[in-house]
């Protein structure tokens, strides 16, 4: 039986169709490679777990949908690879451009927040990174997402087409304006922070619909907007630091 030295995959059909043998014709320094990789996703991996099981519980992050999302989605793919090792910290971590990945406690918070269910069809306003885009795609329907800055819309539609994120659309362009050709939105939320809450968002938030938003200049309260029928509630909750919206409120 004749035996073959080629990639595996390669020889694995040929086998199955010929009969022949397998052989990997991978050198020791691929093979060792590739065990390395294994052991360092593995790790991840279990930080992974530890971040959803202690950090996001110990913060009062309860819902079963965001934790098992914020367990599979490897935020260690939208940081620069000289951060990696610190993926899964408690902390926001810089992406480039004067841009920051936010702390995992605080995208599981917005999340959770927002109340999203699986037939729900999100906006997103800062894509940044496009790992709390992927923590959407997880939860959502579909996901809209919009970034002001080309690059990054740019980096992060192209790792979120790597990880397999078909319902999650990216845009470059101006948050403030929104979406409006696929208003209105079961939930929005938004990353970055505006003096005041926009307009057109409020707008495109569908009746029953959560809108999740970082408010103020300097100090920044989050705030939850909810539409019903009757008018908009506000209700701010938490005090946090985001990098500031940018763009115009008007086109």
């Amino acid at each position: 039986m004749k035996r073959l030295g080629i990639s595996l995959p390669a020889c694995l059909a040929l086998a199955l169709l010929f009969g022949a043998t397998c052989v990997d014709s991978r050198g020791p320094q691929d093979k060792g490679a590739r065990r390395g990789a294994d052991r360092a996703a593995d790790e991840f991996e279990k930080e992974r777990r530890r971040m959803a099981d202690g950090q996001l519980r110990a913060y009062g992050i309860r819902s079963d949908s965001v934790l098992k999302a914020m367990r599979k989605v490897p935020r260690h793919l939208f940081v620069p690879e000289e951060i990696r090792h610190l993926s899964y910290a408690d902390r926001p971590l810089p992406i480039g451009l004067e841009q920051t990945i936010s702390q995992p406690a605080i995208v599981a918070y917005m999340t959770e927040a927002a109340d999203i269910s699986k037939k729900d069809k999100v906006l997103e306003i800062g894509t940044g990174s496009g790992y709390q885009a992927a923590v959407l795609g997880e939860v959502a329907g579909e996901v809209y997402t919009i970034e002001i800055i080309p690059e990054l819309a740019e980096r992060s539609r192209k790792v979120l087409a790597e990880l397999g994120y078909s319902n999650v659309f990216v845009r470059a362009g101006n948050g403030y304006l929104g979406w409006p050709e696929q208003a209105p939105f079961d939930a929005i939320l938004v990353t970055a922070a505006p003096d005041e809450i926009p307009q057109a968002l409020i707008d495109q938030l569908a009746v029953g619909g959560k809108m999740v938003i970082p408010v103020g200049v300097g100090d920044q309260e989050m705030v939850v907007v909810e539409k019903g029928r009757k008018g908009v509630t506000k209700r701010k909750t938490i005090p946090v630091r985001f990098v500031p919206m940018t763009g115009k409120p008007t086109p």
